[in-house]
Order: C-alpha cells, then sequence, then structure tokens
C-alpha cells in the first residue's frame, strides 16, 4: 500500500517547484494527486491533467456527499479541493501519491492517513525575500502581493504542525534535503 506526501507552503516558496522535481525522481514512486476547482480552466489547463475542472454546483454537491479529504472556498463559489477518489485510485494502483496543498489542506489529509503520510511545510527564507520572488513574478499587483504576505505570514505559524520543514533558501539544497527525506520516509 502507498504512502502520502503532503508538501505545503506560502505562495512563491518554491513548492511546486519542488514537488515537480520530486516528481522527476522515479525511484520514489509518486504520482501527482490531481485537485478539483470550480474556477474555469486558464489556457492550456487540461481536465484530469491539471484540475478536475467541476461547476460550483458540482463542487458543492461533492461537499454534500463527503467526496472530498479537504476543501477550500476560495472566493465566493471559487472552491479548490482533494477528490478521496484519486488518492484511492492512486493507492491502488500502488504509488505513492504526492500532494501540493494549501497548509489546512495538508494538515487535514495527515489528521487522515496519520503515520502513512509525511507532511512537508517549506519554509521561505523571509518574508522580504518572499516579497522578491512574487514581485520578480510580475503577474500580481502591488495590493495583491500585500495580500499574499499577510496569508504567508498566517500560514508560517502553522509549521510546527508539520512532520518536516524544509527552509527554501537555497533552492539545490532545499531539494536534496526534500528527496533524503522523502525517500527515507517511503523506506521504513
Amino acid at each position: 500500500m502507498g504512502k502520502l506526501i503532503i508538501v505545503s507552503a506560502p505562495s512563491g516558496t518554491g513548492k511546486s517547484t519542488l514537488v515537480r522535481y520530486l516528481l522527476s525522481k522515479k525511484d520514489l514512486n509518486l504520482e501527482f494527486s490531481i485537485s478539483a476547482t470550480s474556477r474555469p480552466p486558464r489556457d492550456g489547463e487540461q481536465n484530469g491533467v491539471d484540475y478536475y475542472f467541476l461547476t460550483p454546483e458540482e463542487f458543492k454537491q461533492r461537499i454534500a456527499n463527503g467526496e472530498f479529504l479537504e476543501y477550500e472556498e476560495v472566493y465566493e463559489n471559487t472552491f479548490y479541493g482533494t477528490l478521496k477518489s484519486e488518492v484511492d485510485r492512486l493507492l491502488t494502483e500502488g504509488k505513492n501519491v504526492i500532494f501540493d496543498v494549501d497548509v489546512k489542506g495538508g494538515l487535514n489529509i495527515k489528521k487522515i492517513y496519520g503515520d502513512r503520510a509525511l507532511s512537508v511545510f517549506v519554509m521561505p527564507p523571509s518574508i522580504d525575500e518572499l516579497r522578491n520572488r512574487l514581485e520578480k513574478r510580475g503577474t500580481e499587483t502591488p495590493e495583491a502581493i500585500e495580500k499574499r504576505l499577510a496569508k504567508a505570514k498566517y500560514e508560517m505559524s502553522f509549521a510546527p504542525r508539520f512532520d518536516v520543514v524544509i527552509l527554501n533558501d537555497d533552492f539545490d539544497r532545499a531539494k536534496d534535503e526534500a528527496y533524503e527525506i522523502v525517500k527515507k520516509f517511503l523506506e521504513k
């Protein structure tokens, strides 16, 4: 039976890049848990590849049916969540499942799976460095960046509740550390 790797971090910390790196390591037998969302697909996004795209009504119905391990309504009628069926499918295939989820979702999944799951929090070097990274992306307004930074401070307060905290002040070191920690956990 497979194990679960939960990766959470504030936006701009390098979480998605770290998850992609771990997925590239074939010896870990990792498969990405595709989240569901009620937002419309962006250019180039495909249903069942990037997300499972649901209407807000479908999402709410699945919540009512208890089909999610975790979910969040980020904005009114814009939901993101992890379908139990997706995780069960991957575990049944003998895969180890890796998640790229927000802090609360990560802690919920850990609570459900206990010792079968490793929760990893990726910590930014500092709020100032996080600001620099978000500004370099050039995708958001200064107001949106301030909102993300406030959220990041809040999310960082949850770090002690995770099994492992990896400081991403040097990506090469952080990815090597993540690989070693995950490999050791999977071999247990």
